[in-house]
């Protein structure tokens, strides 16, 4: 038996896994990775903290499992979307923080673009439907204006997997999926459009060349195997973008295949041999790890975060008890929940608390818990806030069926996916049977390790993920919650848009 090693790299940490030839894991660890938010507003993350957090939790996998390092046959890395760490030529990073995917710094940067570049045209050629300041492109223009000293310096521009495949390897690239998030990528030429890195004012040699997600980007440098403890040489294929990943490991490798990503931050993807673009609805699409598809997402910014903020916040005494009782506060903060009634007793959440994505009001939208009474109970707050998730994802999911047909089956994957009675919210919420099997949140692992597998050779195919798949479970709506749910849907959707309005206005506040 040889083994694949699949590391996802997500806003929240870096989930390590180790896959047997058949696509079975058989062993994963997770480590943490903090992101900053300082006082402009920036949401940062240390590039160093990702190839850190990768070294750790291979080395605490590795520990973890009885597979020795001379039967691991390749690894494979997916990462979180449309950052641009600056590198100089000898690989050094030149900033120690750079902008993640939430971060949208580059407002003034984008509006002089598109005073020279056909908004419209541009995002039906990249599929780029996030607010355009959060795409790479424009990061690196405000590098370029407000620090040129580093811009000059600046060799190439890498996203989350790209830099730690340079510290596996010593090799720049990247992939065609992680590259149509940069906001000069065309979807259909899968090529950068030199007409917009020209606008942007880009020297294109600082952009990283392109390869597919299964191709072999380098080996496993010295230094590298000794730092992860495994064999010097190892293939390392170039991997994907965490949508991509995502969308190869739920198994939607055929026209219509659609999944639910419940993570950090959420989205509804459907895969198809065309990029699903509508500029009304602005749905988001990045070329998939298989050659000539697409993954077409709605999404929103707050999920698992929200909810973690919570946790965080208001559940301090059960984070200490499953401390204590050896379980999973999650699981904890759930039964709780489960004990509210459908709809929280009329308490709303809207769970926008990283900002709004393109399918909303306003970037500017904040979160917020809505209709609070004094006869509220903290179940009732928790209820709300997985209620306020599914239903912030059904107005997304309602999005995308206004542009492409969706079935009447949704796979759930992701962290959010292992609760039993978030699923069944979100049956009811979406007024669809919900998918679980055995690949659960190990989707994007999933697709990471099919891309080192086909990579090295142990398959013939990105699709043989599909036979990894095993059904585990269907969760049907309930006809009563499900009605509930809808029509609570107009005030939700109204207490969305005034919570976007509200968010204007606290924008423009100067205290």
């Amino acid at each position: 038996m040889r083994y694949i090693i699949a590391c996802d790299i997500g806003t929240g940490g870096t989930k390590a896994s180790v896959f047997d030839e058949r696509g079975t894991s058989v062993a994963s660890a997770f480590v943490s990775v903090d992101t900053l938010f300082t006082p402009e507003g920036f949401h940062e993350q240390r590039p160093e903290d990702w190839w850190g957090s990768v070294v750790q939790a291979t080395r605490n996998l590795m520990d973890a499992s009885d597979v020795p390092p001379a039967a691991i046959a390749g690894m494979a890395v997916s990462g979180h979307s449309l950052a641009a760490a600056s590198l100089a030529a000898d690989g050094a990073l030149l900033t120690p923080q750079t902008p993640i995917w939430t971060d949208s710094r580059a407002g003034a940067q984008a509006k002089r673009f598109f005073a020279e570049i056909d908004e419209p045209q541009w995002y039906t050629v990249t599929g780029n439907g996030f607010p355009a300041p959060q795409y790479a492109l424009f990061k690196m223009m405000w590098l370029r204006e407000r620090k040129p000293e580093l811009y000059r310096q600046t060799a190439c521009f890498l996203g989350t997997k790209d830099y730690v495949n340079w510290k596996l390897t010593g090799v720049m690239a990247t992939d065609h999926s992680y590259a149509s998030g940069s906001g000069c990528y065309d979807l259909r030429a899968m090529a950068y459009r030199a007409d917009y890195v020209r606008a942007a004012g880009i020297d294109p040699a600082k952009l990283p060349r392109l390869l597919t997600s299964s191709e072999i980007v380098g080996r496993l440098t010295a230094q590298a195997a000794r730092a992860l403890g495994l064999t010097e040489g190892l293939p390392v294929a170039a991997g994907g973008v965490d949508n991509a990943c995502m969308a190869l490991g739920a198994a939607c490798v055929e026209d219509g295949d659609a999944y639910t990503s419940l993570g950090t931050s959420a989205w509804i993807a459907v895969a198809s041999h065309e990029p699903i673009v509508n500029p009304a609805r602005r749905s988001y699409v990045f070329s998939h790890c298989i050659p000539g598809m697409f993954a077409s997402a709605t999404c929103i910014f707050s999920a698992g975060n929200s909810l973690r903020w919570v946790k965080n916040t208001l559940c301090q005494d059960l984070s200490e008890r499953a401390g204590r009782e050896g379980r999973d506060v999650y699981d904890l903060i759930t039964e709780l929940a489960a004990n509210a009634p459908v709809g929280a007793n009329r308490l709303l959440f809207n769970p926008s608390m990283a900002g709004g994505s393109a399918t909303e009001k306003s970037p500017e939208i904040r979160g917020a818990f809505l209709g609070l009474q004094l006869k509220h109970t903290r179940e009732d707050v928790l209820r709300a806030t997985l209620e306020g998730v599914a239903l912030n994802l059904r107005l997304s999911l309602d999005v995308m069926r206004s542009i492409t047909p969706v079935g009447q089956d949704m796979l759930l994957v992701g962290g959010g996916g292992k609760s039993r009675v978030w699923r069944q919210i979100f049956a009811d919420a979406y007024r669809m049977n919900i998918l679980q099997t055995n690949v659960g949140q190990d989707a994007g692992s999933l697709g990471a390790m099919a891309c080192a597998a086909v990579g090295v050779g142990l398959w013939g195919s990105l699709r043989e993920v599909r036979r990894v798949h095993k059904p585990e479970g269907r969760v049907t709506p309930n006809p009563a919650a499900a009605a509930a749910y809808e029509n609570m849907l107009p005030v939700f959707r109204l207490a969305a848009e005034m919570q976007a309005d509200l968010g204007e206005a606290l924008a423009g506040l100067r205290l």
